[in-house]
C-alpha cells in the first residue's frame, strides 16, 4: 500500500523505521507536529519523526492543524491508502480522516478498551497494572474507541518507569502495525468492534499532577515516581525549591533497610533522615530510600551527595 505516516516523538520512530524497511509498502509521506523549541537557545528543532524521515527523504508535512486547506489539499494528491498513526499529537478532523480509501490506523500503547487517551503508560503503572502492551485500531472520532485490527502483550516489571515500559512497547508495537498493514493490504485482518465492558481514561499527567503526596503510602509515592519518570518527572518541595526525584529504591529493599537508619521506621510523612550512604523519607505506611535526586537548575545525582550537600539537620522534611 501507498502509505502517509503520522507521528511526531522519539517513540513513534520504531514503527517509522518498519514501515520503511517493509517490501509490501511505500512510505509517501511523514506528517508530523511542527518544529518545537528546544535547548538553550530554543532553537526550532523538527521532530524526531521529521528527522528520521529526513534522513531518508521523504515528504515531510507540518500542518499546524490538520483541518489546514493546503494541508488537505496535498494529502489528497499524495492520494494514501493507508495512514497508519504513532503518536501524533493532535485530533484528526473527519475531513482528513476520510482521504485514505483504508483509513487511518493508530498504533495506541495500551490494551484497549484500557486507558483510552493521551497517556496511557502513565496511568497503568500508576494503576499497577501487572500486563500492558499494544493496540492497532482503526481511527473514529471517538477518542481511541475504534474497532482493533490487533494487540500484543508485554509484561510490568517491577521497577518499569513509563519510560522503560514506553520503549519496549515502541519496538513491539512497531511489528504489530508492519502486521497490521500487512493484514489490511491482502484482507487478512478485519477489525473487531472493542468490548463495552472495561473502559478505563488516560488523560495527560500534568506538573501538577507529578508533586509527591508523601502522606500516601509509600506504595502509591512508588507508583508515583516510577509513572512520572522521565516526564514530566515527579517532584517535591525542599527549603522552598522544587527537587525532582528520579527514582526510590525498590519498597522490598526499603523494608530491609529501614532499620539501618536509627528511628527510621517511625519518620513522619516528609521527613527526612540521612545517613552516610542512605537518604531515607517518611511516608503514609513506611519510609522509602532516595537513589536519585535532581535540584532546580542542576543534573541528576545520588541522594546520599544531594544529602551531604544540603546539610540536612534532625526533622528537616519536604513541604506538604
Amino acid at each position: 500500500m501507498r502509505l502517509v505516516f503520522a507521528g511526531t516523538p522519539e517513540v513513534a520512530v520504531p514503527a517509522l523505521d518498519a514501515l520503511i524497511a517493509s517490501e509490501r509498502h511505500e512510505v509517501a509521506a511523514v506528517v508530523t507536529r511542527p518544529d518545537a523549541r528546544a535547548g538553550r537557545g530554543r532553537r526550532l528543532v523538527p521532530s524526531p519523526v521529521a528527522q528520521r524521515a529526513q534522513e531518508e527523504g521523504i515528504e515531510v508535512l507540518k500542518p499546524a492543524r490538520p483541518r489546514d486547506e493546503d494541508f488537505l489539499a496535498r494529502l489528497r494528491e499524495i492520494g494514501p491508502d493507508c495512514a497508519p498513526v504513532v503518536a501524533y499529537g493532535a485530533l484528526l478532523p473527519r475531513v482528513a480522516l476520510d482521504v485514505p480509501a483504508r483509513g487511518w490506523v493508530n498504533l495506541h500503547f495500551s490494551l484497549l478498551p484500557a486507558w483510552r487517551g493521551a497517556a496511557p503508560v502513565q496511568h497503568a503503572l500508576l494503576a499497577g497494572d501487572e500486563m500492558s502492551g499494544a493496540t492497532t485500531f482503526l481511527i473514529e472520532e471517538g477518542l481511541d474507541s475504534g474497532p482493533v485490527y490487533g494487540v500484543v502483550t508485554e509484561e510490568v516489571r517491577a521497577r518499569d518507569t513509563s519510560g522503560d515500559l514506553l520503549t519496549r512497547l515502541a519496538f513491539a508495537g512497531a511489528g504489530l502495525l508492519a502486521a497490521t498493514m500487512d493484514g489490511i493490504e491482502d484482507g487478512s485482518l478485519q477489525a473487531v468492534p472493542q468490548p463495552e465492558e472495561g473502559i478505563s481514561l488516560a488523560p495527560k499527567i500534568n506538573v501538577e499532577d507529578a508533586r509527591i503526596d508523601w502522606t500516601a503510602p509509600a506504595l502509591r509515592v512508588d507508583r508515583v515516581v516510577r509513572a512520572c519518570t522521565p516526564a514530566p518527572g515527579a517532584w517535591t518541595v525542599f527549603r522552598g525549591e522544587r527537587l525532582k526525584v528520579r527514582s526510590l529504591a525498590p519498597l522490598s529493599a526499603t523494608a530491609t533497610t529501614a532499620a539501618a537508619v536509627a528511628g527510621g521506621e517511625g519518620l513522619p510523612p516528609g521527613e527526612l533522615r540521612a545517613g552516610k550512604n542512605a537518604v531515607h523519607v517518611g511516608t503514609g505506611s513506611h519510609p522509602v530510600e532516595l537513589e536519585w535526586v535532581q535540584p532546580q537548575g542542576k543534573k541528576p545525582m545520588r541522594a546520599a551527595d544531594w544529602a551531604r550537600g544540603s546539610r540536612i539537620e534532625e526533622g528537616a522534611g519536604f513541604e506538604a
